[in-house]
């Protein structure tokens, strides 16, 4: 997957890195060339200096080409700015932003650009909603520790209860839209086909979804 990173900072260099160890092709863009002496002495990676959102940097980056945008620079207006010419004048899909002020939140989620709290693991969070596997993945609340998600109803979970698709303290159903509506589930709610159920995931749980939209083995 081809990415650009706009931000070389601790989490920018950080993410640079584990992308290009799993075999990625990374662009980091920073306004300051000194920025770049947080990369690893001796690895190589495509830098860029200059600011995220001007559109001549972008394309110097290869945003032409890239599959993925992450902005994780220190200014949460940069961020936002550069993360919505990604979105929309270049049409990337796959877009991550850092935020600063929680009150911003809206904006991202207007744009429907999942985001990141300023935590400590900023960069291993970042790396998980990317490249998780499913693109229902929207945001992170809490600082973090709980993402929100959109996921369709698998056959197998039709006509079963909610409750199913939950584990106490790790995921939890919090509604449901169904045919154009939706509604907050009660223990006495089962899914019907065409369902799609809004998650609240801890992050420790992301693994256990998947489980639970798989259908049970035969025997």
């Amino acid at each position: 997957m081809n990415v650009v990173i706009m931000g070389c900072g601790r989490v920018g260099a950080e993410l640079t890195v584990q992308l290009a160890k799993a075999g990625h092709h990374v662009s980091i863009v920073d306004k300051r060339r000194e920025a770049f002496d947080r990369l690893p002495p001796g690895f190589e990676a495509r830098t860029v200096v200059g600011v995220g959102y001007d559109r001549d940097v972008l394309e110097e980056a290869g945003i032409k080409e890239a599959e993925a945008f992450i902005a994780v620079s220190n200014g949460d207006n940069s961020n936002i700015v550069s993360a919505r010419v990604a979105r929309e004048h270049y049409h990337i899909q796959r877009v991550v932003a850092r935020i600063y002020d929680p009150k911003r939140a809206e904006i991202y989620e207007r744009l429907d650009i999942p985001t990141i709290a300023t935590v400590r693991w900023a960069a291993k969070q970042i790396l998980m909603m990317l490249l998780h596997s499913r693109e229902e993945l929207k945001e992170s609340l809490a600082g973090g520790e709980v993402f929100r998600m959109r996921v369709e109803v698998p056959p197998h979970l039709v006509g079963r209860p909610v409750s199913d698709l939950s584990i106490e303290g790790k995921v939890l159903v919090a509604a449901v839209d169904r045919g154009g509506k939706g509604f907050i589930p009660d223990s006495r709610s089962t899914f019907q086909e065409g369902d799609v159920a809004q998650l609240m995931v801890h992050h420790d749980a992301l693994d256990s979804v998947d489980d639970l939209l798989q259908p049970l083995a035969d025997g």
